[in-house]
């Protein structure tokens, strides 16, 4: 439950800050956002390495069969696929940005101290191909986001199953 929300925490407010930095003109404020952005980037993926590693050695409760059994077969299917997409774009997302860097010619020193690998080696052309798919990878995992976030709503004040209090501190 933990990984949840601090993986949750830490994907809004990287969003947020992507959007913001994005239009910025060059400046020193612009360099610094960039750096955390990629410092954020490396710390969700090894997040979302730990909360996938979790969910491999501890199988999730089952939804309650009441609530399954009221909920119609395509939501059903739809919870599960957005799920999966879920856990791929938290990999996904952060390894394209890596990508973009390497290829950008823009290494990824971690907190300023631990130079990471490139992924590939500086190519202007390749990281002029790889940037719209970390900026539309990133919009697609907001997106299964807010899905998300809007279903389980949707299971509090709609449905009033109590779905939603499975994944509140403190209400299990």
């Amino acid at each position: 439950m933990a990984l949840h929300w601090v993986l949750a925490l830490a994907l809004v407010l990287m969003f947020g800050v992507g959007l913001y930095m994005a239009d910025l003109p060059f400046s020193p404020l612009r360099l610094k956002l960039y750096n955390w952005h990629k410092w954020a980037g490396v710390v969700i993926l090894a997040l979302s390495l730990a909360r996938l590693t979790w969910r491999l050695t501890h199988r999730p409760p089952a939804l309650p069969r009441r609530i399954e059994a009221a909920m119609p077969a395509w939501q059903v299917r739809a919870y599960h696929a957005t799920h999966g997409l879920l856990y791929a774009l938290f990999f996904l997302v952060p390894l394209i940005g890596w990508a973009y860097s390497s290829a950008a010619g823009f290494s990824i020193v971690l907190f300023g101290v631990l130079p990471l690998p490139d992924f590939v080696a500086p190519d202007k052309a390749l990281a002029a191909l790889i940037k719209p798919w970390h900026e539309w990878s990133a919009f697609a995992l907001a997106a299964l986001v807010a899905l998300h976030v809007a279903a389980a709503l949707k299971h509090h004040w709609v449905d009033r199953d109590g779905l939603l209090q499975r994944m509140l501190p403190g209400l299990r």
